[in-house]
């Protein structure tokens, strides 16, 4: 019979003792914990919307689900570029919008030949969207006052806006809030939010 030379391992018995198991309770309580807050944080200042009509596309298509950020306006206003969700003329009865803000308070709006001017100047963006056919009340210039936003859909033929006479420009009290995130995907990842 050979004998085994050189070291050799035991496999020491693990026990399972009390403080293993508060361990394991404790990581699960902090687990359970972070969704709930994370959960509650959502809820509170967060909502889902899903986008109805093809007036964001290519960036946001019809039935596409978004979460709306609706405590960052409270902090600050919308800046131009951010995709906003608003009630239109704060009609409790209608369907969410979203769309991009293009003119801030106190600007004058006015699109000629199928493009934007703010102030007389034509407003540079980083995309490129197609020609507007109809200008719709933004024909003549129109004055944003203090409280009012322009805003546009991104398929700028498509849907109604704030070229749209029963729309028009939108009040800060009817912007339920930002557009934050869809679906898996961040918007920024998507380059829709800036």
């Amino acid at each position: 019979m050979a004998r085994h030379k050189g070291l050799t391992f035991y496999e020491k018995k693990k026990r399972i003792s009390r403080e293993m198991i508060r361990d394991i309770f404790g990581t699960l309580f902090c687990c359970f914990a972070a969704v709930l807050v994370a959960f509650v944080l959502v809820f509170s200042m967060g909502m889902k919307i899903s986008v109805i009509g093809v007036s964001m596309e290519p960036a946001l298509y019809n039935g596409h689900e978004v979460l709306v950020n609706r405590f960052v306006y409270k902090m600050m206003s919308p800046k131009r570029g951010d995709v906003i969700v608003f009630l239109p003329n704060g009609n409790p009865n209608s369907h969410y919008y979203l769309k991009r803000v293009i003119g801030l308070p106190g600007e004058k709006i006015q699109i000629l030949g199928g493009y934007v001017y703010i102030n007389g100047e034509l407003l540079e963006e980083k995309e490129s969207y197609d020609m507007i056919a109809d200008a719709g009340i933004a024909e003549a210039e129109i004055t944003l006052e203090s409280d009012e936003y322009f805003v546009l859909g991104d398929n700028r033929n498509a849907g109604e806006d704030s070229r749209s006479g029963n729309i028009g420009p939108v009040r800060k009290d009817t912007i339920t809030g930002k557009a934050w995130f869809y679906l898996g995907d961040s918007l920024e990842d998507m380059g829709f939010v800036k």
